[in-house]
């Protein structure tokens, strides 16, 4: 039995999955004919109480196209050091929009309403143009951590008094509101744009959608048109994503449960130095000191547990609704016989 572990991205549909995607309804989206898109881009919309949203085939796509509405080229975007669309986007915020970044040191990814007060740029041509503030949440280098809703809220205020948008990469988002008992409705209140992936714990195979306003929409259409994410039957996709928004979200305290099991485990096993508190799916352990990064994967790979490697010592585990209860079982019987001397 294999056990991957690499990221709630590796799943597969489901049998009724499938299924929905097989019967969808298709259209050009690219001429807005689509009906399953339009249906899903409508559902999404009225979840968070916001006026429109945009299928994108990534969550990075949703992203770079929130970045390049919201600023100019010479603009500054304020983000954790830790945060996916400065980190693992391949530097598109400078590619595509011209932006610099101004990094916070937050806990975890997550940082304060003070920090941002004092980032923002003083009013001089010396200085880049403070323009907007991104958050992720949950926080993906920050092993799954849940904002504070009352800190966002704090942010808020900051960001209309000093006339910055904000934008929340929500690639995780469905995990921290069902971790905290929250409402995709409170997030639709508090941010002018907001991605939401829905090929992670959702399950489907593809897509992201970017939700705002009216007038975001139809910015944001030519900017994907430019990118190169005009589809054509994307209702295909598009019916995965409807499936998933509605029956694969309550189910993911699944796969919290099953971090924290994992992560109770792995605190007793003599090549693990700590382990990160686990919130939602994400899980990261530091190994000892004298255990090779790359040599502990390579073994675990061996071993049939496929992790991902986060540097300094770090590795990360990521559950998913493709990860059962019998290969939890299994994956802690494995761990245990793993020897390092």
């Amino acid at each position: 039995m294999e056990i991957n572990l690499l990221s709630d991205t590796i799943t597969k549909p489901s049998k009724e999955m499938l299924a929905a995607m097989f019967e969808a309804e298709v259209g050009d989206d690219v001429f807005k004919s689509d009906p399953t898109v339009n249906k899903l881009e409508e559902k999404a919309a009225g979840m968070f109480g916001m006026e429109r949203a945009l299928f994108c085939p990534s969550g990075t796509m949703a992203n770079q196209i929130a970045v390049k509405l919201h600023t100019n080229p010479g603009d500054m975007l304020i983000s954790d050091k830790l945060a996916h669309v400065y980190n693992y986007e391949g530097g598109g915020v400078a590619y595509n929009s011209g932006v610099t970044c101004k990094l916070l040191d937050g806990d975890r990814g997550r940082f304060t309403a003070e920090q941002v007060q004092a980032a923002i740029s003083k009013d001089d041509i010396h200085f880049p143009a403070s323009k907007l503030v991104a958050i992720e949440n949950t926080t993906n280098k920050g092993g799954g951590a849940c904002w504070n809703f009352d800190e966002i809220i704090k942010i808020r205020k900051v960001c209309d008094d000093n006339n910055l948008s904000f934008h929340l990469d929500g690639a995780r988002l469905f995990n921290a509101l069902i971790a905290k008992n929250e409402s995709p409705k409170q997030y639709g209140e508090q941010f002018d744009t907001i991605s939401i992936c829905l090929s992670k714990g959702l399950g489907a195979p593809v897509g992201s959608l970017l939700l705002g306003t009216k007038a975001h929409f139809l910015k944001a259409i030519r900017i994907r048109k430019v990118m190169g994410g005009g589809m054509r039957q994307a209702g295909y996709l598009a019916a995965a994503g409807i499936y998933a928004l509605d029956n694969n979200i309550h189910r993911l305290m699944d796969d919290h449960k099953r971090a924290s099991v994992i992560a109770s485990e792995l605190e007793k096993l003599p090549y693990v130095k700590s382990v990160i508190p686990v919130e939602t799916n994400i899980l990261i352990f530091y190994l000892k000191e004298g255990i090779d990064e790359s040599f502990f994967i390579n073994k675990m790979s061996e071993n049939g547990i496929y992790l991902a490697s986060m540097g300094d010592g770090k590795i990360r585990i990521v559950t998913h609704l493709d990860f059962t209860d019998e290969m939890l079982t299994e994956l802690i019987t494995r761990l245990k016989k793993i020897k390092f001397n």
